[in-house]
């Protein structure tokens, strides 16, 4: 049974040694912005439409193209009495031509398609923003839930450390003959199970902190190097319901992206429109050509030419009639329009419920931390009267476990509050868009 007690202290006092390597959550945080491969791509993406939002991109300049022909041919005109050229005749030509189309006007389609781009690429930005939420949220849930596991680790190791010094110290009762074989067997019982919860709890906090490399996409960092440093109660922030429902509807990525698709539907409206006007063009190019005929055979026929072609064309083009399909597309999109502005109504309604359901939830939690700090004030100081009483004989080893036990579960509750508090104010603090400007801020 001693080996057994041994084995249990030197699997749970060992230690590496490794070289401890602090992280706060804000370190936390700017990595995984640099290392998330999903930021990443939201960026690149992000760089695809400021790349595309050019007047060029939108048609506003002329398109000019350089062509050369090179054309060779072999005419047989042995057995054709009424040709001028009798004989085997090779003619081969170069011909290059410069041709520039210019769009003189199309209906303001092209100032429309630049406008559309510069939506897209706000929208872009928009994208990459939501994404680094929801990076950001997920690493800092991620550090805090390895905090609450090691809290829980500290406290299990407290309690395993109470049990392991009470266990010794009935030994030497039992050694001197002053204390009882059943205490000394339900305090070893005691011990052993307070050391399984321990190894178990340890492997959970480790899995909390490789679960955080994970979404910091860090291979340098080990879970046993590494010490978090923040602690896991962030204290009660107080916050305004009437400015976190204004930030919410200014700064909030979903909003944003939704008020954003409806000027992109009021600029294809336009675009539409666009299509019921005449369309504008100019043609203008230069087509110079050089020729070369001989009579392969005997030689008798050898020439050359050169000529250059100069032109210049307007050309006007207006769709008289079309099944008024233009007149569809118009009308189709204006409802599209409504569509759209009905969608962000809803979704404002939507999010500002779930940003008062949560505000209602976090002053729940607050006062639930509260009752729980007082209700493990009085669970420590009842295990501290138990284990003096216990001292004296007043109570015995089965009363003294349960009131252990007692405390033990009080101290889990209260971290699991300031936990749900703090993930409570995350959610919060990401649908009033405040997350992304504080870090926004501190790149």
């Amino acid at each position: 049974m001693k080996t057994l007690f041994n084995i249990c202290i030197c699997v749970l006092l060992s230690s590496g040694g490794w070289a401890q390597q602090e992280l706060t959550a804000n370190d936390a945080v700017l990595i995984a912005l640099q290392n998330n491969y999903d930021v990443q791509v939201a960026d690149l993406q992000k760089v695809i439409r400021e790349t595309n939002n050019t007047w060029g991109e939108a048609g506003a300049f002329p398109s000019v193209d350089i062509v050369i022909g090179q054309n060779n041919s072999i005419q047989d005109n042995r057995n054709n009495p009424f040709t001028f050229t009798p004989g085997v005749i090779l003619s081969q030509s170069v011909a290059p031509s410069v041709n520039v189309n210019y769009n003189i006007f199309t209906g303001f389609a092209v100032r429309m398609s630049k406008v559309r781009l510069e939506q897209l690429e706000e929208q872009s930005s928009n994208n990459a923003t939501a994404v680094m939420e929801t990076a950001i949220q997920d690493v800092l849930k991620a550090y805090y839930t390895a905090q609450l596991h090691n809290a829980r680790t500290e406290m299990l190791r407290e309690v395993y450390n109470i049990s392991k010094d009470r266990v010794t110290y009935y030994e030497l009762k039992q050694e001197y003959s002053t204390g009882t074989s059943l205490e000394l067997m339900q305090f070893r019982n005691q011990m052993l199970t307070d050391s399984s919860n321990l190894i178990l709890q340890e492997l959970s906090y480790k899995n909390s902190v490789r679960n955080l490399l994970l979404l910091m996409n860090d291979t340098l960092m080990s879970p046993e190097s590494l010490e978090l440093t923040d602690p896991l109660d962030i204290g009660e922030v107080l916050i305004d319901q009437d400015a976190a429902i204004a930030s919410m509807l200014e700064n909030n990525q979903n909003l944003k992206n939704q008020y954003i698709n409806i000027e992109l539907q009021k600029t294809n409206t336009a675009l539409q429109k666009s299509f019921l006007y005449p369309t504008l063009s100019l043609q203008v190019g230069a087509n110079p050509s050089w020729n070369r005929f001989e009579e392969i055979q005997d030689g008798l026929l050898s020439a050359q030419t050169q000529n250059l072609v100069y032109y210049g064309n307007l050309s006007l083009r207006y769709s008289l009639f079309n099944n008024w399909k233009n007149k569809r597309a118009v009308e189709v999109s204006q409802i599209q329009e409504e569509i759209a502005e009905i969608s962000t109504k809803s979704m404002e309604v939507t999010l500002t419920n779930t940003l008062l359901n949560l505000l209602e939830l976090y002053e729940v939690r607050n006062r639930l931390v509260a009752i729980s700090e007082q209700n493990l004030e009085y669970a420590k100081k009842s295990f501290e009267l138990a284990e003096d009483r216990f001292a004296r004989g007043t109570i015995n080893s089965i009363d003294l476990a349960t009131i252990q036990s007692n405390y033990r579960n009080t101290l889990i509750q209260h971290y699991e509050n300031i936990y749900n508090r703090m993930d409570t104010y995350l959610e919060i603090y990401r649908m009033t868009g405040q997350i992304s400007l504080e870090y926004q801020t501190s790149e």
